[in-house]
């Protein structure tokens, strides 16, 4: 590796389409001439800044690379990259990303979307983006709130939600965005938060790296229209318990010195515990390949909402054949046994009208 270039052979794995060197770049190389406009203290600077310091460690050209967006707060983000990219319409942004992953499967392609955006009116497009495991790095902004609308109450927001649009509070139940990317069978699924920077930056590059979907939800403050709704878990002095690290492998503890955990107990229900009581043998060790997404949905159930312990970090990562791959090996066998298919013959074949 020389100092301008990354390796041949690092570029080309991680989706680079060409035999050239990818210049070595900076966060400048990858940021706009675009004036970043949103709301002074908004989380969303965080996450750019996050992902605009990730990707000159990755290996990737930005002429590879694409940002799709929805509508939003979140949706203006594709602004902000000097990449290529698209602000798409409300809650296509899945539905878009997937027909350019199977038409350049070379290409990196990023959806960023919000928890309205994601979970209303692209409900949708979403859960199939996820069950087809299309290769896409979806990143999904919670704030549990309408923010670009002023103030509405979103899909994840609490019972009781007293909006403008909910004036004497929401009767709705919210959506746990992890439940349902789990129940939709994504093959890698996460979840971090815009106060912590290396935690996003990790979680960010393992979702990257992987072969299909993957989705990660990240808390993220709105500090004008929800302000605090996850400070009882995410304000500095509040992290150590009441996030709940997972890591493959490990024991899941958490707490001052680890003192607390999570077992599985005789009701196959999952409980936080004091490891004194218990001991560490007990604790359930986190497994993020297992196949069966039971445990990971599980997990993600954990917390009634963000002001009980919650997990954060990579529940289930899995793999399995994306969606891409699986459509150019059908192609690839059906030439193989009919040859190259006659596109005339086909338009003109069953009933036909002749129109005079």
């Amino acid at each position: 590796m020389t100092t301008t270039e990354h390796d041949t052979a690092g570029s080309v794995a991680a989706g680079n389409p060409t035999s050239a060197p990818v210049p070595l770049t900076t966060r400048k190389d990858w940021s706009s001439d675009q004036e970043v406009r949103w709301c002074p203290g908004c989380g969303d600077y965080s996450i750019l800044a996050a992902v605009q310091l990730l990707l000159p460690e990755l290996g990737v050209a930005r002429e590879n690379t694409v940002f799709v967006s929805g509508i939003g707060c979140a949706a203006r983000f594709p602004y902000y990259m000097s990449t290529y990219g698209m602000h798409s319409i409300h809650g296509r942004a899945p539905a878009i990303a997937t027909g350019l992953a199977l038409s350049r499967p070379d290409l990196d392609v990023w959806v960023v979307s919000g928890d309205g955006d994601s979970l209303s009116i692209g409900g949708n497009h979403l859960i199939h983006a996820l069950r087809r495991n299309v290769d896409l790095t979806i990143l999904m902004f919670n704030n549990q709130i309408y923010g670009l609308t002023k103030g509405q109450y979103s899909p994840t927001s609490e019972h009781g939600k007293v909006t403008k649009s909910t004036p004497f509070g929401s009767l709705d139940t919210p959506f746990n965005p992890l439940s349902v990317a789990i129940g939709a069978e994504a093959s890698f699924v996460a979840r971090t938060h815009d106060m912590d920077r290396k935690h996003m930056t990790e979680t960010f590059r393992r979702a990257h790296d992987h072969k299909g979907s993957a989705f990660v939800e990240i808390y993220q403050n709105c500090n004008v229209f929800n302000d605090g709704a996850f400070a009882e878990i995410t304000a500095k002095e509040r992290r150590e318990e009441m996030l709940v690290p997972l890591v493959d492998g490990q024991p899941i503890r958490f707490g001052p010195e680890g003192s607390r955990g999570v077992v599985l107990d005789g009701d196959a229900r999952l409980r936080i515990v004091d490891v004194a009581d218990v001991g560490e043998d007990a604790l359930l060790v986190h497994d993020e390949s297992r196949s069966d997404p039971s445990l990971a949905f599980m997990l993600s159930r954990l917390a009634g909402g963000p002001y009980e312990p919650t997990p954060i970090g990579v529940f289930r990562a899995v793999e399995r054949p994306d969606y891409s791959t699986l459509v150019d090996q059908q192609i690839d066998e059906v030439r193989a046994r009919k040859g190259d298919g006659d596109l005339d013959a086909l338009l003109r074949s069953g009933t036909t009208w002749t129109v005079e």
